[in-house]
């Protein structure tokens, strides 16, 4: 096999490779990826420090150019693209394509955006002075992207980065380098100078480390576990630099008795179990109310019964394996740990075999449950859902909000009373009435609360607010 080097100041460099192996057959290997050394990563920094002066003062048409070329490429191949996703992650061939589809929307949207740069003039409350606030990129940004979406999560920090002048160190997680390396491949290709983007494979023990020592990244944005965010904002609180985080989250969603069961057990499924659960805007809480609890329970369940667990790449597969061994292991823990917990195992929960080898779970849903169970406060990033039951909206909306988390929720209901309250009074980044908590846009903003989130949001417009420091300029008439 060829091995997918490191592109590191224009050149693609390194032979020391790692097999990515597919989920859904452990027996395949979906390609070599070279690992990147610290010394790989600090060369991947000064590359980059050295492209940015003339990158930050390239021309917009320049940054439109390229960024509308990758979003055509990767549209164009959307197909081939999406299998290679499939195959290094698990999640189902029609996901695979969507989530590409998104990153060339992704890029799409960030090519108007570099034709859209504007600032403000106003006056001065002094007479014949003119004031100017701009917007000017950062410097060197660092991206560390988690592996559960790996060709969108890489396109919305990549393409913004680009777009407003930046120059960057990408370091995708180990697991998934494959959607990874053809972004960086695509980029290059459509015309990006030396340097402007590099592509650092490898361990974040290793590539990571260095990148968080460097002082001369400007910003680092990172999208991952609790523990590592944390690290990441202590290191940059030591260098003086920016830094974004979006992290875990618990999200909740709530079951009212007037609520369409057909819509709530719809979307109920689709939160917690699609996508393998392997979401960070996934509902791993399902909040229910007492008059419909029971048919609620026994209509999820059914709903459960159909769902096929299956290769990824097979047509008729809803959900595809969990994405390694060490993942289907924390699963396995938590099941176990929630029945010791008191929690009753209504559906699920047992490792199933395939045509294949590969880390396949059935989804997994815990009735009884009450919110202090761990199964209901700590991440789980597996198809593993716990049903709530409460008493009416008021007890819902509190127990909701009792999480250490705040990225998403939602609410089944078809009164535009309790939704309009619960849309202003949840205390997550995103609300979702009557639709699954996991699903956004390209073009609005991303991003959480409390321990979810942390620094300006991600996406459309919003996307600025990191990517770029405001100067405010001053001018004698």
């Amino acid at each position: 096999m060829t091995v997918h080097q490191n592109l590191i100041a224009g050149e693609w460099t390194g032979t020391n490779a790692a097999e990515n192996i597919n989920p859904s057959d452990t027996n395949e290997v979906v390609g070599l990826y070279a690992q990147a050394s610290a010394e790989d990563a600090k060369a991947a920094i000064a590359a980059a420090k050295a492209a940015f002066p003339a990158w930050s003062r390239s021309g917009i048409w320049e940054r439109h150019v390229i960024l509308k070329k990758a979003g055509d490429e990767i549209m164009a191949r959307k197909d081939e693209l999406g299998a290679l996703l499939a195959r290094e992650e698990g999640k189902t061939l029609p996901e695979a394509i969507g989530e590409t589809i998104r990153a060339s929307q992704i890029f799409e949207f960030f090519a108007g955006e570099a034709l859209r740069l504007a600032g403000e003039v106003v006056p001065s409350v002094r007479p014949n002075i003119g004031v100017e606030i701009t917007r000017e990129p950062l410097g060197v940004i660092g991206i560390i992207t988690p592996w559960n979406f790996p060709i969108a999560i890489p396109a919305w920090k990549i393409a913004p980065a680009l777009c407003y002048g930046n120059t960057v160190v990408f370091k995708p997680a180990d697991l998934v380098p494959g959607c990874s390396w053809a972004i960086a491949d695509i980029l290059h290709r459509a015309g990006l100078p030396k340097g402007v983007l590099n592509l650092v494979m490898g361990k974040g023990s290793v590539v990571g480390q260095a990148m968080l020592d460097s002082p001369d990244i400007a910003g680092i944005t990172f999208t991952g576990s609790t523990g590592t965010g944390k690290r990441v904002a202590t290191s940059s609180i030591e260098h003086n630099r920016k830094f974004q985080l979006e992290m875990g989250g618990k999200n909740p969603m709530v079951v009212l008795d007037d609520a369409d069961l057909t819509v709530a057990v719809e979307a109920a499924a689709n939160s917690g179990f699609f996508s393998t659960g392997q979401r960070c805007t996934a509902s791993s809480r399902l909040i229910v109310t007492e008059g419909i609890h029971d048919k609620f329970v026994a209509a999820l369940t059914e709903k459960l019964k159909t769902v096929v667990v299956d290769n990824a790449m097979k047509p008729g597969t809803h959900i595809g394996p969990v994405v390694d061994a060490r993942q289907l292991q924390t699963d396995t823990d938590y099941i176990k740990i929630g029945r010791e917990e008191g929690a009753k195992l209504a559906f699920g929960g047992e490792l199933i075999s395939r045509d294949t080898p590969g880390f396949y779970l059935q989804p997994t849903l815990f009735t009884e449950a009450t919110n202090q169970m761990r199964i209901s406060r700590e991440e789980i990033f597996g198809p593993v859902v716990s049903v709530i039951r409460v008493k009416d909206y008021e007890e819902a909306l509190a127990t909701a909000n009792d999480t250490p988390f705040g990225l998403s929720a939602g609410i089944a209901t078809t009164s535009l009373k309790h939704a309009t309250h619960f849309k202003r009074n949840s205390e997550a980044g995103m609300v979702m009435v009557n639709l699954p908590t996991a699903g956004v846009d390209f073009h609005v903003p991303f991003g959480g609360r409390k321990g979810s989130s942390y620094g300006p949001r991600e996406q459309g417009k919003y996307a600025a607010e990191f990517y770029t420091t405001v100067k405010t300029a001053y001018t004698l008439a």
